[in-house]
């Protein structure tokens, strides 16, 4: 496989990084500090073309595939991964779903507005007490007539406030059976649907994360992705991308902090040297290069494959869980390098380094990456 960047993915990296200077660069700690998510820098991404990245023309989009994907977030999230988060949240999850399981009605109501970042879109899985197990939810849809009615809670949802709609999984069965979920498409506005608190986060600060209350919300059947009890199966299979999404994102912030300890050990003097000059830096640096090559491969592999329609349920679990855990450990060795610097918010390592670590959290733990890695391994 060549993984070589092609031109598409050179003309994306460079858009990426004249736009990040003008309009991300100067604003991130701002954003960060006072937890600002900020619209309408998306409404810009998206006139880019970068809020529907994989959404065919036709609809809308760019019509890209993963490794253009890959590309986008890992650029993004080399300047801001809190930035990083909300895009690939917005392409890989709630435009994703609609993408893969709308019909085309649904695809054409909803996926022009969402490429081009007219509305923000969100997508609800996760409840207070069911994180990695969704199985056993306990928000709810009941048939009345021609319309669901929904009631419960969704939290650490990704513009939880501010998306203008939402892809909801709610449980139209049975506990624990996973043929007992429904996805529902659900447009802000809709009575009964509100947004409910925002989380004071570590990091990632500039994505707002909140809940998402549902009180008698009425939706017309119309509404359903797909048939009623796929919610579960369909979700699955939105997280294989959304894990490729996670490893872009995690690959973005990984360089982004080797990036600049580098520059700095390079810059540093000390006994009348650069640091970078002294084993025990170069060999920091040295450990960082080599995984995060190992991760971006990891990560390309999985783009490649689902680019070309294969499974990869096991390969972006696995492209998920090394490349989070790398990026860990990269901001941590950033920060080190930077010495007491680095602790300070005067240079970036330090909100990398809190950015980081959500990767190892979000859209499956590392916990349960092995559990999926474990199970492809053993059929």
């Amino acid at each position: 496989m060549n993984f070589e960047p092609t031109e598409m993915q050179q003309q994306i990296t460079q858009v990426i990084r004249d736009f990040g200077k003008t309009h991300m660069q100067p604003y991130v700690l701002e954003w960060d500090e006072t937890q600002t998510f900020p619209v309408q820098l998306f409404k810009q991404l998206g006139e880019l073309g970068l809020m529907g990245v994989l959404v065919p023309e036709q609809y809308g989009g760019s019509g890209l595939g993963y490794l253009e994907y890959v590309t986008v977030i890992s650029e993004v999230a080399k300047i801001c991964g809190a930035i990083g988060l909300s895009v690939a949240a917005h392409n890989s999850l709630c435009t994703g779903h609609i993408l893969q399981f709308g019909s085309e009605e649904q695809k054409q109501r909803y996926l022009p507005k969402l490429a081009t970042a007219e509305w923000i879109g969100a997508w609800g899985l996760t409840e207070p007490n069911t994180g990695s197990d969704a199985m056993n939810m306990k928000c709810v849809a009941h048939k009345d007539g021609d319309e669901w009615v929904i009631n419960g809670t969704k939290s650490w949802i990704t513009h939880g406030k501010s998306g203008d709609v939402a892809v909801v999984i709610a449980r139209t069965g049975n506990v624990r059976d996973s043929h007992g979920m429904t996805a529902f498409v659900v447009e802000r506005g809709t009575p009964g649907f509100s947004g409910g608190k925002k989380e004071n986060k570590l990091g990632m600060r500039a994505s707002e994360t909140a809940e998402m209350i549902f009180d008698n919300c009425r939706i017309p059947a119309a509404n359903i992705l797909g048939h009623e009890g796929e919610g579960f199966i369909q979700s699955m299979k939105v997280l294989d991308g959304g894990r490729i999404s996670i490893a872009a994102l995690s690959l973005g912030i990984a360089k982004g902090a080797y990036e600049a300890a580098l520059k700095y050990a390079q810059e540093r003097h000390q006994f009348d040297k650069p640091i970078a000059s002294f084993q025990g830096i170069s060999f920091k640096l040295a450990d960082m290069a080599t995984e995060i090559m190992a991760a971006e491969l990891l990560t390309m592999q999985a783009a490649d494959g689902k680019t070309r329609g294969a499974k990869v349920t096991q390969q972006a679990a696995m492209a998920k869980y090394y490349a989070s855990e790398v990026a860990v450990r990269a901001a941590n060795e950033a920060v080190q390098i930077f010495g007491g610097y680095g602790y300070t918010k005067d240079f970036p390592v330090e909100k990398f380094y809190r950015d980081a670590k959500l990767c190892t959290i979000g859209e499956g733990t590392s916990e349960i990456q092995k559990l999926v890695i474990a199970r492809e391994a053993l059929k």
